[in-house]
């Protein structure tokens, strides 16, 4: 239903009436915003970023194929967007991650987290996921947070399907890390 509406403003734009824009812009610019803010982490900078993506949507919407739907078209706009703030501002950081495949006993970890209480829950998984890079972070409220398929996380990311797979089997491996790490020194702590 929402591509079905997101199309029809499309015409309406391309129609002349570019009024119809501020709809598209309505609907999706919480989402724009969320994902450009996880990558340049600073509401300012955030506001500018998402308000140029959706200034350069406008400007090419007449290049919009409809091959995909066009809330990946425009994520993927602020996705890029907000990588070459970033790039601007700051030198090329490079992650090198250690032995993720550290034995960590799934059913141990299970306990600990079950033995907390709900908001402890949320506080520990906030800071395992603090711990990593703003894009990551972008895949993982894409997938969990946003309900989105792999396949459109793809387009919105530019990573192919396959890559975005390894990339979220790695991530998944390295929030357990991190959790078992946080609930490691919150119990040695008692």
């Amino acid at each position: 239903m929402e591509n079905r509406d997101d199309n029809r403003c499309i015409e309406q734009v391309m129609a002349g009436d570019t009024a119809a824009f501020a709809m598209l812009v309505n609907r999706h610019k919480d989402l724009v915003y969320s994902i450009v803010l996880k990558i340049v982490q600073n509401r300012e900078d955030a506001e500018e970023v998402a308000q140029d993506a959706f200034v350069k949507a406008f400007q090419k919407l007449a290049s919009f194929r409809k091959d995909s739907k066009f809330s990946t078209w425009l994520y993927r706009i602020a996705f890029n967007e907000a990588i070459s703030k970033t790039r601007l501002k700051r030198p090329q950081e490079v992650e090198i991650i250690d032995d993720l495949n550290e034995s960590v006993a799934e059913e141990e970890m299970d306990e600990a987290v079950l033995g907390l209480d709900a908001a402890e829950q949320k506080q520990a998984l906030g800071m395992a996921l603090q711990k990593l890079l703003p894009e990551d972070q972008i895949l993982i409220d894409l997938f969990y947070r946003e309900g989105l398929p792999i396949g459109e996380i793809s387009g919105i990311t530019g990573l192919s399907e396959s890559n975005v797979k390894v990339r979220m089997h790695r991530l998944r491996k390295k929030i357990f890390v991190e959790l078992n790490e946080i609930l490691s020194r919150k119990a040695f702590s008692l």
